[in-house]
């Protein structure tokens, strides 16, 4: 795996690059037998303190972000690299769980064709909420224009996943069923929204 850090205003020494890049390859190692690249970037933080900010391209169309706050540098890289491993591991169980689901829903559907029976499996993931970090909100936001966002294809479940993994608000993408471009976001309660154009 590919591993930049760098700083902004903040010195990253060979120390903290060396951390960066053991921490981040223990986490691929224990999920996956490789990963595309990661980029790891130092700032200010406040009171003095330093700011972490992790973006691990893990496959095409996965993508993972975690931000650490803390008064040394080392312990933000924890913080950070400690989110990026909690939605790896969501990841990887949610993958076993599905697999599962899809083994017993075509048990259930061979054992129900086999005595006659038309079966339909329907799967409801329940999202179980975090607790979210307070953010402070300015007056007036920066608007950041995006230059290449990708859209992915996916069905709905898929789409909270990817929302939970990139760690983002909210993700507009391609509905694998409908074919229509659809939006799941994080709703201010907690809940996942999901809107579909009529």
């Amino acid at each position: 795996m590919d591993i930049r850090v760098s700083g902004h205003q903040v010195e990253t020494g060979e120390a903290l690059q060396a951390h960066a890049t053991e921490r981040l390859t223990a986490i691929i190692e224990k999920y996956f037998s490789r990963a595309i690249s990661s980029q790891v970037t130092f700032g200010r933080g406040p009171a003095n303190g330093f700011r972490c900010d992790i973006v691990m391209h893990v496959m095409q169309h996965l993508v993972l972000k975690g931000t650490g706050l803390a008064q040394d540098a080392h312990l933000a890289l924890d913080q950070a690299a400690e989110k990026i491993d909690k939605q790896l591991r969501r990841y990887k169980r949610r993958l076993t769980d599905r697999s599962e689901q899809s083994a017993h829903a075509m048990a259930l559907v061979t054992d129900g064709a086999a005595n006659g029976i038309d079966n339909a499996a329907y799967t409801i993931f329940e999202e179980i909420p975090d607790s979210h970090e307070d953010e402070y909100e300015a007056d007036a936001p920066v608007v950041i224009a995006e230059t290449r966002v990708d859209v992915p294809e996916a069905t709905v479940s898929d789409a909270v996943m990817m929302l939970d993994l990139r760690n983002t608000t909210a993700l507009f993408f391609k509905n694998a069923g409908t074919g229509r471009h659809n939006m799941v976001y994080r709703r201010g309660d907690g809940s996942i929204g999901w809107v579909e154009p009529g």
